[in-house]
């Protein structure tokens, strides 16, 4: 069986992991928090092309999705914990010792779980279990640009509870609604559009600040209607 590795899509993916290497780089060797948000932004993009081209190549293949997940993984998982941990680093004294910043890397681990259970759970094709690693990702990442640009000031102890909280939310067994339309008339996506149109005021008035906003919201609706939906199969 012939496998063609360097085909549309998986250069696309392979930028994705590039990004994130090269996040990494900027913010365990250089220190810098902001490049580091920014080379997460372009994995992010990069991200969403390469299923979209392989989709409309007709490339899609087994090794795409396996490639899709290492890079994910780097971008996604290793990348934003070494943002916290820089973090960590530059974070008033508290109950921690300096040490336990080391703790932050369990949220990597989740990441990993998280993607490998989404590459064999047939569920996930219109809704996810768990949040979704890049979302967790920019949240967490983007606790660092705050800190850089705008001097939020966090704990130690508020850093490792970032991680580990949003650590157990991907690998929770709650199901998040996707942005992904099978129609686009209202009935139907009257979450997805309501969250956008939300999130685009916020985004709008609170600019970078309102990524974290906008991810903690977006887990907000997702339980309120994972539970609602819950009670409506138990009732």
């Amino acid at each position: 069986m012939r496998i063609k590795l360097f085909t549309i899509p998986n250069l696309l993916t392979l930028s994705n992991l590039l990004c994130g290497a090269l996040g990494a780089v900027a913010a365990l060797s250089r220190g810098n928090l902001t490049v580091a948000f920014g080379f997460m932004a372009a994995a992010a993009v990069f991200d969403f092309f390469d299923g979209f081209a392989a989709r409309l190549l007709r490339q899609e293949g087994p090794i795409g999705g396996e490639l899709d997940s290492l890079a994910d993984d780097i971008s996604f998982g290793f990348l934003p914990a070494a943002v916290l941990y820089v973090l960590y680093g530059r974070s008033a004294g508290g109950l921690l010792p300096e040490w336990a910043g080391f703790l932050v890397f369990v949220f990597a681990a989740c990441a990993a779980l998280r993607l490998a259970k989404f590459n064999i759970d047939d569920s996930q094709h219109t809704e996810f279990c768990g949040l979704p690693s890049p979302a967790a990702a920019l949240f967490c990442a983007s606790l660092g640009l705050l800190a850089e640009r705008y001097g939020l000031a966090v704990s130690r102890e508020a850093v490792v509870l970032a991680a580990w909280s949003v650590g157990a939310l991907m690998v929770s067994p709650v199901r998040m609604f996707a942005l992904k339309f099978a129609h686009y008339g209202w009935k139907g996506n009257e979450i997805r559009y309501s969250f956008l149109a939300v999130s685009a005021v916020l985004l709008a008035v609170l600019q970078l600040r309102a990524i974290p906003v906008v991810v903690a919201l977006y887990v907000f609706v997702s339980l309120v209607r994972w539970a609602a939906c819950r009670t409506h199969s138990e009732s």
